[in-house]
This record gives structure tokens, sequence and C-alpha cells, in this order.
């Protein structure tokens, strides 16, 4: 009996030591200095997203989608069709885009994703599909008089070998089931022409 008594005694003591040797491990613990947590803040609040988030939401659902590409200035337009999927990913910092459809009588897969910098108060956005093993990457502004995000940016060109291909885009808002993306492109003598015209209809 006693011996059992000696034991619990024996545990005791082992418990408070450790609760004793934790109380004082956090006490030791440095603090966050003023400018830390300065820092601190202000990554949060460059990481968090704000006003020009809620513009995207126009994009988000699920749509049909009716597509017109040109491969010159004045050629017949390439019709297609096909559907595509927009949802929010990273809690809501960027809209993720999945897209199936068909080019040129070829399957045509794209995942694209559209967010907005708030430390370089720009729209960034990247696109990548199963015709290229590149990355299309552009950025820009939103034009609340037109409602439309216009932004440029480069791509590697397969069918001309360019590396860093010139474009320019505009996605503009029609109305709460409807959305339209124009790309454009310069021509061999430097002169833009409207390359795609994709039509989005909520579905």
């Amino acid at each position: 009996m006693k011996t059992k008594k000696l034991g619990f005694i024996v545990v005791g003591l082992a418990v408070s030591v450790m609760l004793s040797a934790l109380a004082q491990a956090k006490g030791n613990e440095p603090q966050m200095s003023t400018e830390m947590q300065e820092h601190m803040t202000k990554a949060k609040e460059a990481g968090t997203p704000g006003p020009n988030h809620e513009i995207l939401k126009a994009f988000e659902g699920k749509w049909k989608v009716t597509s017109r590409s040109w491969m010159e200035p004045g050629s017949k337009p390439e019709m297609s069709t096909g559907t595509s999927s927009l949802f929010w990913t990273l809690d809501g910092r960027f809209l993720e885009q999945k897209f199936k459809g068909d080019w040129a009588g070829e399957k045509f897969d794209g995942l694209g994703f559209i967010g907005y910098d708030n430390l370089k108060k720009q729209y960034v956005s990247f696109w990548l599909d199963s015709m290229s093993t590149g990355v299309s990457h552009a950025t820009g502004k939103y034009d609340p008089t037109t409602k439309t995000i216009k932004d440029t940016g480069t791509f590697s060109c397969p069918m001309t070998g360019e590396k860093n291909k010139w474009f320019r885009s505009e996605w503009k808002i029609i109305n709460d089931d409807q959305h339209v993306y124009n790309m454009y492109m310069k021509d061999p003598n430097g002169k833009e022409f409207k390359t795609m015209e994709l039509t989005y209809s909520r579905k």
C-alpha cells in the first residue's frame, strides 16, 4: 500500500515539474515586435480579397460558349462551341475557369485563372490549354464605364514560333447572363486585328 502511495506521489511530482517547465517556456517566448506586427497586418490586408475581386463575380457560373476566331485579317472566321465553368478557388482570391470545346475540328480543353493583385493594383490572368505547352499571362485594369477588364500580355505561339507574342484582350460584362471575351493580336505589318471572340451565355 505504501509502495502505491509513493508511486502516486512520484507521478504527481513529475507532472508538476513538467507543467512548471512548460509555463516557464511559454513565458520565455520572444514577443512579436511592433514593427513585425505592422508587417503582419499589412501582409494580411494585401492578401485579403476586396472590392476588385467582387467585380469578378459577374463571370462566376456555368456557361455555353460560342466562339469565332480569325487566323489573319479579313479571313473567314472559324466557328466552334463549348462549355465553361468558372468558380472561386483559394478562398475567393482567384476565379478558376475550366473550358471544354473544339477548335478546327479538334478537341480543346482550357484552364484559366484570373484574380486581382492588391499590391500591384491590377488584374492578373493565366491561361493554359491542350494545344500548347506554354502559358499565357496578362495584366490589366477594369473600366467601370464599359464594365470591361482590359489587359495586355504575351504567350508562346506554336504557329509563328514567337516565344513572347503580344496580345490584348477585353472581357466585357453585358449583363448578369452574358459576357464577351475579345482577343486582339498584330499582323506581320504590326497592324492590330481581332483574332478571337467568345460569347458566354449562362446555362
